[in-house]
Parts: C-alpha cells; sequence; structure tokens
C-alpha cells in the first residue's frame, strides 16, 4: 500500500483511504490493484521474458483496459528494473532528474517498488508505491520516478502516444534532493 512522505514538513500519510484524498486533491489518480492473481513465480521475478512481460499484462488486462478506457491511454507496456538490468545507476540518474511530460505518466507497480517524488499545491512530496499500487501523475505536473532502497521494480505504463513520451527538464530552485 502506497504511502507518502511530504518533504517539507517530513509528515507521513498512511492507509489507502488518506493516501487515495491527499493524491486526489493533488489532482493525481491513485487506486489499488489486486496482485494476489499473479503466479507465485511471476511474484517476485525482476528479469522477465518477452512472454513473462505478456503474461502480466494478460493478468491485468481487465484493469489496464478500464483504466485505458477512462482516461484515454492507448499503449502500454511492461518496464522491470533491477540490480540485474544494464547500466540501472546511469539510467536511474536519468531518472532522479525533475521533469515534466506532455501526457500523464502512470505506474501500475506488480512487484517490487518505487517512488514518485512530486511538486503538490505546497511543495515536493514522495509516493512509496508497493505492488498494486497504480498512480497518474498529471500531464505539466514536475515529478520524477525512482527506485527505493531493494532497487527492484516491474510497473505496467501506459500512454496515450508512447513515440511523444518524453521528459522535459523541469529546473526548480525549491528542489532539493
Amino acid at each position: 500500500m502506497a504511502n507518502i512522505r511530504i518533504r517539507n514538513t517530513n509528515e507521513r500519510l498512511t492507509g489507502e483511504q488518506e493516501v487515495k484524498r491527499f493524491l486526489n486533491e493533488q489532482g493525481i489518480l491513485y487506486e489499488h490493484w489486486d496482485t494476489g492473481k499473479i503466479p507465485n513465480d511471476l511474484r517476485d521475478t525482476f528479469i522477465l521474458s518477452y512472454e513473462k512481460k505478456e503474461e502480466i499484462l494478460n493478468i491485468f488486462d481487465s484493469e489496464i483496459r478500464s483504466l485505458a478506457n477512462r482516461r484515454g491511454y492507448k499503449e502500454w507496456d511492461i518496464v522491470a528494473l533491477s540490480d540485474a538490468t544494464p547500466n540501472l545507476d546511469e539510467l536511474l540518474k536519468k531518472f532522479e532528474q525533475v521533469h515534466v511530460h506532455t501526457e500523464d505518466e502512470v505506474r501500475a507497480i506488480t512487484a517490487g517498488n518505487g517512488i514518485f517524488t512530486i511538486k503538490g499545491d505546497s511543495g515536493y512530496f514522495d509516493v512509496e508505491l508497493s505492488a498494486g499500487d497504480v498512480i497518474s501523475v498529471p500531464v505539466n505536473i514536475p515529478h520524477f520516478f525512482t527506485l527505493m532502497e531493494n532497487r527492484k521494480v516491474v510497473a505496467v505504463r501506459l500512454f496515450i502516444d508512447a513515440s511523444g513520451w518524453v521528459a522535459h527538464s523541469y529546473e526548480d530552485p525549491e528542489f532539493k534532493s
């Protein structure tokens, strides 16, 4: 279940309803999918073949299509990151830069953990995500996504147009890493 840390006060928000309320106030979609239907051999697997990625997409097909229909997403894929990912540290350095997109950035975590750092109404906050958490950061909201200490995540990503899903740097003197 997602947790939130508000950076300027170090306040923590926990519990699905409290997290959902706070994110909703920021204009951010949050929902939770049932990961109990993932087979045991996929629960803690972070190196995925094409076939295993397709299996995960098939498991969550109804949830993906429901979200896509509600929000206008047209394409989706799976991203899997772990210490086995080539050049992971270099890749994370690119991720860990505050940026915006011209469409929503969507993650549905199916295994592992990740953090979205997002600029809200009163400063930056961290959304700590785990398996089952789904978040959609709206267009032009400053943010970045990175891994947590375990450095492992598998996530479904949804796009309106994957070719247009480009990070645009956002310089912000308020942001402190």
